[in-house]
């Protein structure tokens, strides 16, 4: 983001000594962290809907339903035969889709919030040192296929919230579908919330059942349900 924001932001820089695909190829990089304003839209909008009563999908009998699996779909099974062709498994695809999903609501978001302070002032280039040693504890949990969550609580809160946030629309939505039926009209929004928790189920591992030292602090998941309740009852005039 940072090159993006600059004077050498591959868009502007000196046409002359660079052909138009390798311009392109230069800006996805520079701008890819750009991906976690969407990816926040996709793990809060329909949940918030789904809770409120709101419907933002076409229902299952509608023809333009199909346009939302299929893309869907097709990115993934792209994924998939990527990481297949080179040499990995089926977890490995479940963990690329992981990795990607916390990095994008983590430090794609602070990268971008960062870039644009430094760029408009309001903050000054910095580097910190951080330990890239792995104690024996960090290399037992790795070896056991386990997160190490031992990091910022400002990289923590934001992924226990949605995903306290998706479990609540997930209930609610199962709720809906069960009391007042309807399943084509909150198909779409119900998978969303049980597909976010499938790829967070180590997170919610973390919170459940793991105790040891890499696990997430328990003040930080008191933390987060306490921003979670008042995104859930928010008074938007909704009735289940």
């Amino acid at each position: 983001m940072d090159v993006g924001l600059s004077k050498f932001c591959p868009f502007i820089y000196d046409p002359s000594k660079m052909l138009f695909l390798g311009k392109m190829c230069y800006a996805e990089l520079s701008f890819f962290p750009l991906y976690c304003l969407p990816l926040w839209c996709f793990a809060t909008v329909p949940q918030l809907c789904l809770l409120n009563g709101t419907s933002i999908y076409p229902e299952v009998s509608n023809p333009y339903f199909i346009i939302f699996p299929f893309i869907f779909m097709s990115s993934s099974i792209k994924l998939l035969y990527e990481i297949f062709i080179t040499g990995g498994s089926y977890r490995s695809w479940i963990n690329e889709q992981r990795i990607w999903m916390i990095k994008s609501i983590t430090s794609h978001l602070y990268g971008c919030l960062d870039a644009f302070m430094k760029r408009i002032g309001m903050r000054k280039t910095s580097f910190l040192a951080t330990n890239k040693v792995d104690d024996d504890e960090q290399v037992m949990l790795y070896k056991k296929g386990l997160i190490d969550f031992r990091t910022s609580a400002m990289f923590l809160a934001p992924l226990i919230t949605l995903m306290m946030l998706n479990m609540v629309s997930l209930v609610v939505g199962m709720a809906r579908l069960i009391l007042v039926g309807d399943l084509g009209k909150w198909f779409l929004q119900v998978l969303i919330s049980f597909y976010i928790l499938v790829m967070g189920y180590p997170i919610m591992e973390d919170i459940l059942i793991r105790k040891d030292k890499g696990r997430i602090p328990p003040s930080i998941t008191i933390f987060s349900a306490s921003v979670t309740l008042p995104l859930i009852f928010l008074p938007l005039g909704s009735r289940f």
